[in-house]
């Protein structure tokens, strides 16, 4: 890799490029003033879940761009939209494309979401980005910025933000029929993690590009339990069920107590391994009082058996994931069912409707980009509740509870979780 790709030479490239053109949302532009026009949409990542958002976006929209480090697991995206130019190089594609691009879905491993993201957004373009939102706090807090700076329109990958079932449980939770909400308990079921360390290698499959893959990661040799999906539970790629699963549930009490940044941050676990996330996790995050509730405990648990709290108040985990207590009724509720817990009879009660239906999660995104509401999900939003999720696993291996003065971006008390925030990146990938 020839080219250092620092933030400081792509918002030179930006400034160049933008000089007279930027008047508030970038592709507003690009699309035009019709809004009958389509815009022209550039896909990073298209396997596996990518496919689901070059699809999503296909539908309404031109795909003009393809790109993947993988031709096996692009799977045959390419001849379902031929006129894509395709590219294997996000930086070619947008060397090769950049006028003509409007906005862009990201659809990588954790580890590179931020580099892609970051090219786009200085670029100004709009930004469609899997969860979690990056691979670290400071990646996190630096694309949140930029999108609010640059005034685009983003959606971060939760998905299950829009299904009826998930807003049910947050409009109850939002009622006042549980009272005032004290503690929160959410979850998720199973024991993935700390795979076997590799010791053979394999040759690279010719179908992959592996430097490319690898991108900020330190070189290391291929092998099949990282690519390409076992990255997940490795540190250097992924962030384990934490930040595979965190920003879909978390969500649920985030958006039904609007909780912003905890105060601080504890967790314990398995003990550390320094390459591969655990298979089981506890955080608990505090959140101090805001005008309109008082301060929460907010627990999170990656588990295999229901959270110990459960059987504490008379109730079973199956089929939910999140659990509010408050001090006249506790609610369990997940993506797609809730029931209400405590000695009143709730028989016939029907959740409040408060909350418009989802036109679908994309078509939120792509109304956004022409001018429209903020996608529910936009970085506003979904920045402090992936930072949240990612703290989780900062206190977990810095073994360490900490303080967390978010305005400062800095663990209080614990030197390791400050090393924690940021990693580097190999020669060539710097920022």
């Amino acid at each position: 890799m020839k080219r250092s790709i620092t933030r400081r030479r792509m918002l030179q490239t930006s400034a160049a490029v933008t000089t007279g053109l930027w008047l508030g949302t970038a592709a507003r532009s690009r699309a035009g003033d019709s809004p009958n026009e389509k815009l022209s949409i550039a896909c990073i990542g298209i396997g596996g879940q990518g496919r689901s958002n070059v699809d999503g976006t296909g539908k309404h929209e031109n795909i003009v761009a393809l790109c993947d480090v993988d031709e096996q697991r692009a799977g045959n995206a390419f001849e379902k939209y031929p006129k894509a130019k395709r590219f294997v190089d996000f930086r070619k594609m947008f060397d090769a494309l950049e006028k003509e691009i409007d906005a862009v879905t990201i659809s990588t491993p954790d580890h590179t979401h931020f580099h892609p993201a970051l090219w786009a957004m200085t670029r100004g373009k709009h930004v469609y980005l899997e969860k979690p939102l990056a691979h670290n706090v400071w990646e996190v807090r630096e694309l949140t910025k930029l999108a609010a700076e640059k005034k685009l329109a983003t959606q971060l990958g939760a998905q299950r933000h829009a299904i009826s079932g998930l807003r049910a449980g947050v409009e109850i939770a939002r009622s006042g029929v549980l009272g005032e909400i004290t503690e929160v308990h959410s979850w998720i079921g199973g024991d993935r993690g700390m795979p076997k360390l590799p010791t053979d290698t394999p040759p690279v499959p010719s179908h992959v590009n592996w430097d490319l893959w690898l991108g900020p990661a330190k070189e290391r040799p291929y092998h099949p339990t990282y690519c390409p999906y076992g990255w997940r539970f490795w540190w250097d790629f992924g962030t384990g069920e934490t930040g595979n699963w965190g920003c879909h549930i978390l969500d649920i009490p985030f958006w039904a107590l609007d909780l912003k940044s905890p105060t601080r941050v504890e967790a314990s676990g398995p003990a550390v391994h320094d390459e591969t996330t655990p298979k089981a996790l506890h955080a608990v995050y505090q959140f101090p009082a805001s005008e309109k509730r008082g301060p929460v405990t907010l627990h999170w648990h990656h588990t295999k058996t229901d959270p110990p709290v459960l059987a504490e108040h008379g109730a079973k985990g199956d089929g939910f994931n999140t659990f509010f207590i408050g001090k006249k009724a506790s609610l369990l509720c997940g993506f797609g069912k809730w029931k209400l817990v405590g000695e009143q009879d709730f028989e016939g009660y029907k959740p409040p409707k408060t909350f418009q239906d989802s036109p679908g999660f994309h078509k939120e995104w792509l109304s956004a980009i022409r001018g429209g509401e903020p996608a529910t999900c936009n970085f506003d939003y979904t920045g402090p509740l992936t930072e949240t999720v990612l703290l989780g696993n900062v206190a977990y291996r810095a073994g360490e509870a900490f303080d967390w003065d978010a305005e400062n971006l800095k663990a209080v008390g614990s030197e390791k979780a400050q090393g924690l925030l940021r990693e580097e990146y190999r020669k060539g990938w710097e920022t």
